[in-house]
């Protein structure tokens, strides 16, 4: 991998989400990181590249999802690929399979359950073989869950000699858009499950991203309930669903590090009294997603990016009754802002952190693909902090 002209190839360059993770690595990183552009239009790459301050020495490299020759050659260049080019399951497997077939490694922001699915049964032996490194949900969905998770994980075990065998996920707050893509991709999802009945059952399956594993009944998070230990109401979170898989099958790929009997769910805190209880029904009966979803392309304003924030309470339940509380925040808008710094962190681990002995080829997630190595980059470049807030023995 040491003779690829390029550390990262931002495919998607020109599209809303990834002109924001070129603007972000040129920021952060500049000439310290072997980076290119790549788009359908090379006219289009260049109005980019001025109006997001990238420097005129970024490679620009055309390259079309119909194309496969274009992305063959892409592959080969790079180290890596940071794909923002949605729906997946339309525009995603023929980059895939060429990063499999020349064992590039690759990062997306996907979200769409029975595309990552197919994904896994069709390209995972064949990354083994070439080493490429397919790491998908680099985003918002489901680095912070997914990590936060592993993060709470590795103090228990050190702290407890056992891992929790029940965590729950609980966002306290947040503020920002979801993307036009993942509203997008969700549309697709259901034409997709019209067709195809049992795409239904992946998408209520906890594990139908560990096809050969059957694991135990997990909560659903689908009713308002009231926490009395956490002194809070809690509501149905929107990206619970997704998350939940991936987190799963980073338990599988630890080799069940969790445990066999682990049980994990995901909600909305919305605090305590009648004010908690009618935000949580609030939250319950949001159907904005599915009513008014946002467009592809579009997304916030800058201002909006920046006063966007995340804060996503892990509790842990020991196997001896033990107690932990982990705490994940990020400081931009989750759908954006947060995210384009993720994916890029993503790709950078990859590049440069990550030994693929320790790492080999195959489709991952961000957890036993990347773990402490990849908390460390969020921590010290992309705003967001991992900590642990109590421990109770």
């Amino acid at each position: 991998m040491s003779d690829r002209e390029f550390d990262v190839i931002i495919f998607g360059a020109t599209g809303f989400t990834g002109r924001l993770v070129a603007e972000y690595i040129q920021k952060e990183y500049g000439d310290n990181v072997r980076w290119a552009m790549a788009g359908r239009s090379e006219s289009k790459l260049k109005d980019v590249r001025d109006k997001m301050g990238v420097s005129k020495d970024v490679a620009l490299i055309v390259a079309d999802s119909s194309d496969l020759d274009s992305l063959a050659h892409m592959a080969k260049r790079a180290k890596v690929i940071i794909t923002t080019v949605g729906p997946y399951q339309l525009y995603g497997e023929s980059l895939v399979a060429a990063c499999a077939a020349h064992g590039t490694d690759y990062v997306d922001l996907c979200g769409e359950p029975p595309w990552m699915r197919d994904i896994i049964s069709t390209y995972a032996d064949k990354a083994k073989e070439s080493g490429a490194r397919i790491v998908l949900s680099c985003g918002f969905d489901s680095v912070p869950f997914d990590l936060g998770v592993y993060f709470l994980q590795q103090k228990a075990i050190a702290e407890f000699g056992a891992p929790c065998p029940v965590v729950r996920g609980r966002v306290r707050k947040m503020q920002g858009t979801f993307s036009g893509g993942t509203a997008a991709s969700f549309m697709e999802t259901m034409k997709r499950a019209a067709k195809e009945p049992h795409i239904l059952d992946w998408l209520k399956d906890p594990f139908s991203l560990v096809p050969e594993f059957n694991g135990p009944a997990q909560p659903t998070g689908h009713k308002v309930i009231f926490e009395a230990d956490l002194d809070t109401w809690s509501a149905p979170f929107i990206m619970a669903s997704i998350n939940t898989k991936n987190v799963h099958r980073s338990n599988a790929l630890l080799g069940h590090q969790y445990g066999e009997d682990f049980k994990y769910d995901e909600m909305v805190a919305t605090g305590p009294g009648e004010k908690g209880e009618q935000a949580a029904n609030y939250v319950a009966n949001d159907k904005s997603m599915a009513t008014n979803p946002p467009k592809p392309g579009e997304g916030p304003s800058l201002e909006e990016r920046e006063n966007g924030f995340y804060d996503v309470m892990f509790v842990g339940q020991g196997p001896k009754g033990e107690s932990i509380v982990a705490g994940v925040t990020g400081d931009k808008d989750p759908g954006y802002g947060s995210t384009s710094k993720m994916i890029t962190e993503s790709a950078l681990t990859l590049a440069y952190d990550v030994d693929r002995k320790k790492t080999p080829g195959g489709v991952y997630t961000s957890a036993p693909a990347m773990g402490e190595a990849l908390i460390k980059r969020l921590v010290e470049h992309a705003g967001l902090t991992f900590e642990i807030e109590k421990i109770s023995k």
